[in-house]
């Protein structure tokens, strides 16, 4: 019988409740703290450790209603002078932000750029040459997207029937958030899944005995970016990209990351198919579907717009790489990293925006190699909120509001207070290689609307944390500042 010292009786120590339960205790802290560390390194807390969007809680991850009719609300009097925008001067920005932007834990290379939100000549700018902007990079994707399919544009999981009367061919048509099973009524946007559709076709089918191929050949080219760290994948950083998948890539039975996302699809769809009673025989195998082929179910994902607002809330990089494979569809024909890319350059040029020199490696911005300009960022903002393309509105709403929602949920706590809830900004982090960056729009107190962007991408890894606050310091101090001419000099409030 073991003593209370944590001896055994012959004089020989042992591990005791209380020592394995320090163990147990401390391997929890490092598991945690690693957990921790990986999340703000790429940006991605927020969608999977829930520092961010929680569905009961924020606002832009609620659906509303179905049905919902609210009565008609009387007319209320005004508890203040509504504020009519003015001329941003620009000596009340650069006073506003200097100190700001001297910040030695932003390291040696800031680029900043401030501009009336309703367009024209920037009227601050500060550092110089193009950024590695890390997930802002996601503003330029969403802005393609939009315009090469329109906000209400869907994207299609059909079933199809296959070479023989027994095969049917699962077809994916690039749904980034397909789901393995049904989700909650309260999950925004909804989702398509797997379930439904085998329910679906389980019904019409004149056979209980069917064989289970798939088609993900909607894309093409490599299934991990070349441009990415190679140990992306392997450490489970990002999904390979897909047309067909389900849960972005993930495993259905819990965390982690598949090898073959459309296999994966094709085996919880057949699983599905087998609770409806429909026996499954054989393995599902990789088809190209005939074009006539007759469809037997088709589920829809939400429309584009929701997509965009929520790719942009959680920074999602499996579905910002989703969305540039289908801008490089409808620009080339061709849905791949290389098209894709291409593709939002091609159509940002198309709505005016000059590209001249930017480099654009992937749609998320998890490449190094990405090299824009804070002006690029600057008129992507500028189009989006523009009452000339009412089409692109999804970018601006999409956009985290500071201290509130999404990936700025836990942030602003720091600075002038003027900065949570008059923020609405882009979030970027890829913290190993020195990147931070935020680009949005602002309004400051005297209601004046403009965009900003600020990123460093020379940070000493040892900064990170501080970076990150200093950026949002930058920020707040746009919202804090009377820009308007006249303004006392320095313009916070």
């Amino acid at each position: 019988m073991a003593r209370r010292d944590g001896h055994h009786p012959n004089g020989q120590a042992y591990a005791g409740p209380g020592a394995r339960s320090h163990w147990l205790a401390t391997l929890l802290v490092l598991v945690l703290v690693g957990t921790a560390v990986a999340a703000y390194r790429l940006d991605w807390g927020d969608r999977y450790l829930g520092w961010g969007a929680d569905p009961g809680t924020d606002p832009a991850a609620v659906a509303p209603p179905a049905g919902l009719t609210l009565p008609e609300l009387p007319a209320s009097e005004p508890v203040a002078e509504p504020v009519v925008s003015s001329t941003i001067d620009p000596t009340e920005v650069t006073a506003a932000l200097t100190g700001r932007l001297g910040d030695k834990d932003l390291g040696k290379h800031v680029v900043a750029m401030v501009s009336d939100l309703s367009g024209g000549e920037p009227v601050f700018t500060s550092g110089a040459g193009p950024v590695t902007p890390a997930s802002i990079t996601k503003l330029l994707t969403a802005t393609a997207a939009l315009t090469a399919y329109g906000p209400s544009a869907t994207f299609s999981t059909r079933v199809v029937a296959g070479a023989s009367p027994r095969d049917i061919v699962l077809v994916g048509g690039g749904d980034p958030f397909l789901a393995s099973r049904p989700t909650s009524s309260k999950t925004y946007p909804p989702r398509a899944d797997v379930v439904t559709l085998a329910r679906q076709v389980a019904a019409g089918l004149t056979t209980k005995k069917v064989r289970v191929t798939y088609d993900s050949s909607l894309f093409s080219g490599p299934a991990v970016n070349p441009a990415w760290e190679p140990s992306y994948v392997p450490e489970g950083i990002v999904s390979p990209i897909s047309a067909l998948w389900v849960d972005e890539g993930r495993d259905p039975s819990g965390y982690g990351r598949v090898a073959d996302p459309a296999r994966t699809a094709a085996d919880v769809f057949a699983k599905a198919l087998a609770a409806e009673g429909v026996q499954v025989v054989g393995t599902p195998k990789p088809v190209v579907a005939a074009q006539e082929a007759a469809v037997l179910g088709t589920v829809t994902s939400a429309p584009l717009s929701a997509i965009v607002q929520r790719v942009l809330d959680v920074s999602d990089n499996e579905a910002a790489e989703v969305l540039a494979h289908h801008v490089g569809l409808s620009v080339s024909g061709v849905g791949s990293f290389e098209a894709g890319t291409a593709g939002v350059l091609q159509t940002l040029t198309g709505l005016g925006i000059d590209v001249t020199g930017d480099q654009v490696f992937d749609g998320s911005g998890l490449s190094r190699a990405n090299l824009v300009t804070a002006s690029t960022f600057t008129q992507v903002l500028q189009v989006a909120s523009s009452s000339a393309q009412p089409g692109l509105r999804a970018v601006i709403e999409g956009l985290p509001v500071a201290g509130f929602t999404g990936s700025l949920t836990y942030r602003f706590d720091r600075g002038a207070p003027e900065g949570r809830g008059r923020v609405r900004a882009k979030t970027g982090t890829l913290a190993a290689a020195g990147v931070h960056s935020l680009a949005g729009v602002v309004t400051d107190l005297d209601g004046n609307a403009m965009t900003f962007v600020v990123a460093a991408d020379k940070v000493k890894p040892n900064k990170s944390l501080a970076a990150r606050v200093a950026l949002d310091e930058v920020a707040a101090e746009l919202a804090a500042c009377h820009c308007s001419p006249g303004a006392p000099v320095g313009g916070t409030g």
